[in-house]
């Protein structure tokens, strides 16, 4: 049962919350985890490497549907806060997408067998492109429930918090479930890996689309009997799109959505780059075992406990923009220390190696998990803001915006990655004992510099938000005077 609302929750008009709904919220999550971590981690290696499709065409076709899904975001995002229905602003969008998501997710672990390589380009290319559409459909409306649900600044740290765990350790938990159970029994005679057999891919495909199915339903359904207490749309009017584009460029005008933006800009093509090389590497960068990869993988859920406890401590003691700095540059000078480190001959070829990337791993994650929540919370609070402002709440929009610069450049660094695999000399199919070790080598030279730069240029382009708990209190309570003039 939800816990009954504090004094200071009613004043601000929030909703009853508690830990069913919290869960639910949070849950909901696990959706988005398992098709980004598919997509990030597996899309590229199976069609390159299993199938056959030349890495380059892989990443174009990934690129180009982030591109339509980037458009997406902010027609859902508008369409959703300006929806008038039954069920509210958010919830009709969560209940369409969830089945037409799942038999999509089914489909492009699929492909059909003996299609040239143009036919599979258009296969992959299509159905990624429906598959990031329908996912918009459910992440933007969902996610824009956290600033409904939560105003204040640190319970929003909390929430979110429950949210990225889910996100997390549900995409994670296909992964572990990959490479510990389904890979190994997907070993044959003529195939010494099951990572390169096609058939492992099916079997993940089925438990990632009841998974992703699931988790949308759990979302709406934990969460609808909060739709009478959520904030209502704005009065019906005739919504041209000069006054759209108008009210969306009067939202997101500021300083600190601009700072939050261009992060997400340099975050989104490091992410798509670490993201397509990390089982590159781990592959062979570091030749680690089946086994060694699971354990990798499964460290994760550690790390995520650790980054969701950690950041409403970090936003309750340093703030959030100041902990999220300090975080994160732990976090991303941290991220290739390992490579450079082989590189440099420091880290030597030896068994107590893997442990060493596994405990600089562990924690890496934790941290770069905690500053994930961290920023997600300080875009939160830009929708007080933009309310004092405008006198309008544009919860969508704000989160669709970061996502639209995120998937429109995304797919710039998994292009980024294909093109590194083939200037080390990376051949399509090739398993890891045919695979020299000035290639791996070069592989990990090329990519620890690059991912370095990327996100020293991310934390400093962070630097220029400006939104402090003194200035979101300031808001909260401007708009508690309005709504009780108005009442």
């Amino acid at each position: 049962m939800d816990a009954p609302p504090s004094r200071a929750a009613e004043a601000r008009g929030d909703p009853p919350l508690g830990p069913g709904t919290r869960i639910a919220f949070g849950f909901g999550a696990v959706a988005s985890g398992v098709k980004n971590q598919g997509f990030a981690y597996f899309l590229l290696i199976f069609y390159s490497q299993v199938i056959g499709l030349d890495s380059r065409l892989v990443g174009l076709a990934i690129t180009i549907a982030l591109v339509f899904d980037a458009l997406s975001d902010p027609l859902v995002a508008t369409w959703s806060d300006n929806l008038h229905s039954r069920w509210g602003r958010r919830h009709p969008f969560i209940y369409a997408s969830a089945l037409p998501l799942a038999l999509a997710y089914l489909l492009i672990w699929n492909p059909p067998e003996g299609w040239s390589d143009t036919a599979l380009f258009f296969w992959l290319m299509s159905l990624a492109v429906l598959i990031r559409t329908l996912m918009t459909f459910f992440e933007v409306p969902a996610t824009a429930l956290a600033p409904e649900l939560v105003s204040d600044y640190d319970a929003r740290s909390s929430l979110l918090s429950l949210r990225t765990f889910f996100g997390w350790t549900g995409g994670n938990l296909m992964s572990v479930l990959m490479f510990a159970a389904i890979f190994p029994a997907f070993v044959t005679a003529d195939i010494e890996n099951g990572q390169f057999n096609r058939d492992s891919y099916t079997v993940y495909a089925f438990i990632a689309a009841g998974l992703i199915f699931t988790a949308i339903l759990v979302a709406g359904l934990g969460t609808h009997r909060h739709i009478p207490h959520l904030k209502p749309p704005p009065p019906k009017r005739a919504l041209t799109l000069r006054l759209l584009v108008r009210e969306t460029f009067e939202t997101l005008h500021s300083r600190s959505f601009a700072a939050l933006f261009g992060a997400a800009l340099l975050g989104a093509v490091a992410s798509g780059l670490a993201a397509a090389l990390a089982f590159y590497l781990y592959t062979y960068f570091w030749r680690f075992s089946s086994l060694q990869i699971a354990l990798l993988t499964s460290g994760v859920f550690v790390s995520a406990v650790i980054g969701g406890l950690l950041a409403p401590f970090i936003s309750r003691r340093m703030g959030k923009k100041r902990g999220a700095i300090l975080v994160g540059l732990a976090a991303f000078i941290g991220s290739p220390l390992p490579i450079l480190l082989r590189l440099m001959g420091i880290l030597p070829d030896a068994p107590w190696a893997f442990w060493f990337v596994l405990g600089a791993t562990l924690i890496d994650v934790g941290l770069i998990i905690c500053f994930q929540i961290l920023v997600a919370s300080m875009m939160a609070d830009l929708v007080e803001q933009a309310e004092v402002r405008t006198g309008r709440r544009s919860e969508a929009i704000f989160f669709a915006a970061t996502s639209f610069a995120g998937k429109m450049v995304t797919g710039l660094g998994v292009t980024l990655a294909s093109f590194l695999i083939a200037a080390a000399g990376l051949k399509a199919g090739a398993s890891p004992t045919e695979v020299p070790a000035d290639v791996s080598s070069r592989l990990g030279a090329y990519y620890a510099p690059t991912i370095l730069a990327l996100w020293m240029t991310m934390m400093l382009v962070l630097s220029f938000y400006t939104i402090r708990r003194e200035d979101h209190q300031k808001n909260l309570d401007l708009l508690a005077v309005r709504r009780q003039t108005v009442s």
